[in-house]
C-alpha cells in the first residue's frame, strides 16, 4: 500500500475515471479536482473531492490553498499554456506531475514497428498531436532548467465500456443493425493498437510516486493490434449482425468531404500502430494487459443496450456515410 498523495485533474473521464479507481485499490490518498461532474462514471468511496475549474487559476489557487501532493496527474491539459501555467502553479508543491500526452504525438506514418518511445515525435496531420508535442517540449525543458519533475504518458486508443471505436460510435453499430454498409479508410488491413482503461490503469498506476520515472516518457498500451476490419467484425458479432457490409474509402476521399474526420485518420486511425510496452514493464513488470477486444467490446454493446439514451445516430454524419458508400462501393 503505497498511501502516496495523488491529486488527479480530471478524474471521470475514460481513462482517467478507472485510473481514479485503480489509485484506490492500490493505497494511494486520492484527490479529484474537477468542475463537479461525473459523466456517468461515479467517483469511488474515500476520495477527496475539490470542486473549481481549472482553467480559472484564481478559483484552482482558492481550492488548492496550500495543499501539496506526492504526484499530482493532469488529465485536460492540450496546449502549451495550459501546461505552462500547471508548471508555475505546482513547482514546489509535488514530487512527480505526470502530464498525458498521446501515441498520436509519434512519427505519423511511422517508419518502424513497433513504435518505441525513442521513435521520433512528428505528426502534420493532427493539431490535436502537434499540441501535445508542443507541450512535452516545454515541459522537458522544464525539468531540465528548472527539475520539474514530469513524467509523460502516451496512451495510444484507450476506451471502455461506453466507446466504440468507429467514427460516430453508436451511428455505425445503428447502420449495421439496419443492413447499411459501415466506412473502413483504405483496405481495412492496418493494424490497430486497441486497449481497454481498466488495463491502462494497472500500468498507469505503478508509475506513480516513483522516482525511476521523473524525466521520462512511456507508452502505455494494450498488445493487440487487430485489423480496422477484425475490429468491425468483432463489433458487429457482439451486435447480432451476422450480415456486415463494409464499403472501403480512401483516406483523402474522407479528408475532402470532411476534413475534421479526415485529419484523425491522417494523424492516427488510418496508419498502422503496433507498440512495444518494454519500457513501462521495466518498471511495472506486472504489467499484461488482460481483456482483449472480442470481450471488451461485448461489455461496450451490453452497456448500450442497459442504457438506451446513449444510442444516439448523427444524422450529419449517417447521411455522409450514405454518401461515401454509394460512391465508393464495388
Amino acid at each position: 500500500m503505497s498511501g502516496a498523495s495523488v491529486l488527479f485533474i480530471g478524474g471521470s473521464g475514460v481513462i482517467s475515471a478507472s485510473c481514479v479507481r485503480e489509485a484506490v485499490e492500490q493505497g494511494f490518498d486520492v484527490t479529484v479536482l474537477n468542475r463537479g461532474t461525473t459523466g456517468g462514471r461515479p467517483i469511488p468511496e474515500g476520495v477527496t473531492r475539490l470542486q473549481a475549474d481549472v482553467s480559472d487559476r484564481s478559483a484552482l489557487a482558492e481550492v488548492v490553498g496550500d495543499r501539496h501532493w506526492d504526484v499530482v496527474v493532469n488529465w485536460i491539459a492540450f496546449t502549451p499554456d495550459q501546461v505552462q501555467a500547471d508548471v508555475d502553479f505546482f513547482a514546489g508543491r509535488t514530487r512527480q506531475y505526470v502530464f498525458i500526452s498521446s501515441a498520436s504525438a509519434y512519427q505519423t506514418p511511422a517508419t518502424h514497428l513497433p513504435i518505441t518511445e525513442s521513435t521520433p515525435l512528428k505528426n502534420p496531420y493532427w493539431q490535436y498531436s502537434r499540441d501535445k508535442i508542443a507541450c512535452e517540449e516545454l515541459l522537458m525543458a522544464a525539468y531540465r532548467e528548472q527539475d520539474f519533475p514530469v513524467t509523460i504518458i502516451r496512451p495510444s486508443h484507450t476506451y471502455d465500456e461506453t466507446k466504440l471505436p468507429l467514427t460516430g460510435g453508436w451511428t455505425a453499430v445503428a447502420r449495421m443493425r439496419a443492413g447499411k454498409p459501415i466506412i473502413i479508410t483504405g483496405d481495412g488491413s492496418s493494424l490497430w493498437t486497441i486497449t481497454h482503461s481498466r488495463d491502462f490503469a494497472v500500468g498507469f498506476t505503478g508509475l506513480l510516486d516513483r522516482a525511476e520515472a521523473i524525466g521520462e516518457a512511456f507508452t502505455i498500451t494494450s498488445d493487440e493490434a487487430p485489423t480496422w476490419n477484425q475490429i468491425a467484425h468483432e463489433i458487429a458479432a457482439a451486435a447480432g449482425v451476422e450480415d456486415l457490409k463494409i464499403v472501403h474509402v480512401p483516406v483523402d476521399a474522407i479528408n475532402a468531404v470532411d476534413p475534421e474526420w479526415g485529419a484523425a485518420l491522417l494523424g492516427d486511425k488510418a496508419n498502422s500502430s503496433v507498440f512495444d510496452n518494454s519500457k513501462v514493464r521495466s518498471l511495472v513488470p506486472w504489467y499484461r494487459p488482460r481483456t482483449p477486444y472480442r470481450q471488451g467490446v461485448r461489455e461496450v454493446i451490453a452497456w448500450y443496450e442497459a442504457n438506451p439514451d446513449a444510442q444516439v445516430v448523427d444524422e450529419r454524419l449517417d447521411a455522409l456515410m450514405d454518401e461515401l458508400a454509394a460512391r465508393w462501393a464495388v
